[in-house]
């Protein structure tokens, strides 16, 4: 798909040699939007060329005889916006661009006025939590730096995980405990898109909806935070019996099985809450984080131990942050589609398309580690019963290539385990999915699913 800029205007460098080309250095004037087509220039008595798309209003806009339009480069210039050539018939993104006409003599002052009381403003769903804002917070100042012109209202909302404190996640027997409100809130055409932790969105996801962008991962690994009295200390080096608190039946399985003098018990809460119960409680000798949160947080100092895989691999997506939009939006994918980052998008959707073939989720431990080198995908993953006493474990590799930069791709292309990404090449998220897959089936023909159908009975009995 090829691609020209949307060149944005302030009408002071019409007709002035070097005028456009600082727009294309980024030096943008967000007052009128034109759409430069490759085609239909004339020239005029007494003017440089004229592009004679017009603009909503008439309006036309002159550029030196000298000018010439590059293809978009790999690099997309602050404050522009590309969108598809579509055999030269071009269109305005009324989504996000007010169509405004504008002459070489036209009022700037006045048509940024108008502008700015007809800019759409994009709506952001978010968890309550901290941790959720400030990851939210990150994901829209990245967009804003991106879309100088644009507005955004973050809207807050609760979601079932966030008010069920009192009952371990894998026990609630809901897969989107985290995100149903949200997407919800996207269904009603209340907020635009919404910002996850990846690790908590299904790998199906309801029907019209899509993740439209994976963010450049944070580290995957666990933490471990330990109790005033205990720092210093490492899960081996605790007392006999020390109670560990953790959230998550995969860590559970992992440590008890590498630590069986230790004891786990759920904990359950915001980030807050639960270094608050570890600390007033005397309760916990420690509990089993993620770091990505703790370092979103600022907590990095409270970080004792880092749990490598050998000790504890990780849940799928973890360190991620997913960007979820409505599947037919195409202004909005368009919008978030450039956050994608393209090796932390194909090591996520190895991992989710081996978790999606192994039907798990937060009530059975999988766990699974990833890595690229050398033009090789790396994944791991592994299946434990409940108590980590029975445990299988498989690695396997594929040649991936992972795209320096986004490369644009057909439109029409279906999602994969719930991910659109469009501008990363298709071979290459394909390659990733059959990673997934085969390991996922090479475990299963092993015998995993006896071990995650115990694990099921036993959690779904207790």
């Amino acid at each position: 798909m090829n691609s020209w800029w949307v060149w944005v205007s302030n009408g002071e460098d019409q007709g002035q040699p070097g005028g456009v080309g600082a727009v294309a250095q980024g030096k943008v004037f967000s007052v009128a939007i034109v759409l430069i087509p490759a085609q239909g220039r004339s020239s005029p008595s007494g003017a440089g060329p004229e592009v004679t798309q017009a603009l909503s209003g008439g309006g036309s806009v002159w550029l030196p005889e000298d000018c010439e339009l590059p293809r978009a480069p790999s690099a997309r210039p602050a404050g522009a916006f590309d969108l598809p050539d579509s055999g030269g018939h071009w269109q305005q993104s009324p989504a996000y661009f007010p169509r405004t006409a504008m002459s070489g003599n036209g009022d700037a002052a006045a048509t940024a006025e108008e502008n700015s009381s007809k800019m759409r403003v994009i709506r952001v769903g978010t968890r309550k939590s901290q941790l959720a804002r400030i990851q939210t917070d990150s994901v829209v100042a990245t967009l804003k730096a991106l879309y100088p012109g644009l507005q955004f209202e973050i809207i807050a909302m609760s979601t079932t995980g966030d008010k069920i404190l009192d009952t371990a996640l894998s026990k609630i027997g809901e897969k989107s405990l985290f995100t149903k409100e949200l997407e919800l809130a996207l269904e009603r055409n209340e907020v635009d898109l919404v910002v996850h932790s990846l690790k908590d969105l299904p790998t199906v996801l309801p029907p019209g909806f899509t993740i439209g962008a994976i963010c450049k991962r944070e580290s995957p690994y666990d933490a471990v935070v330990f109790h005033p009295k205990f720092v210093g200390k490492t899960l081996e080096t605790l007392p006999e019996k020390s109670v560990v608190g953790t959230s998550s039946l995969r860590r559970a399985a992992q440590l008890q099985r590498k630590f069986p003098h230790l004891e786990f018990k759920s904990i359950r809460g915001n980030l807050n809450t639960r270094l608050r119960k570890l600390d007033e409680l005397q309760e916990f000798s420690a509990i089993i984080l993620a770091a990505a949160g703790l370092q979103r947080m600022g907590w990095q100092n409270r970080v004792g131990q880092i749990l490598h895989p050998e000790e504890c691999m990780y849940a799928v997506g973890q360190g991620a942050l997913g960007v979820e939009v409505r599947a037919k939006d195409q202004d909005i994918l368009d919008l978030v589609g450039v956050l994608h980052d393209p090796e932390t998008l194909l090591r996520c959707i190895a991992e989710r398309a081996f978790l999606r073939h192994l039907e798990g989720g937060c009530s059975v431990p999988v766990a699974v580690h990833t890595a690229m080198k050398d033009g090789q995908l790396y994944l791991t993953g592994g299946v434990w019963s409940l108590n980590g006493a029975d445990s299988m474990q498989e690695t396997m590799q594929a040649t991936i290539h992972v795209p320096a930069q986004h490369e644009d791709g057909p439109e029409d292309d279906p999602q994969l385990v719930g991910i659109t990404a469009r501008n990363i090449p298709r071979r290459a998220q394909l390659a990733a999915e059959s990673l997934g897959i085969s390991l996922a089936t090479l475990l299963l023909n092993k015998g995993a699913k006896n071990i995650l159908d115990v694990a099921r009975q036993l959690n779904d009995a207790h």
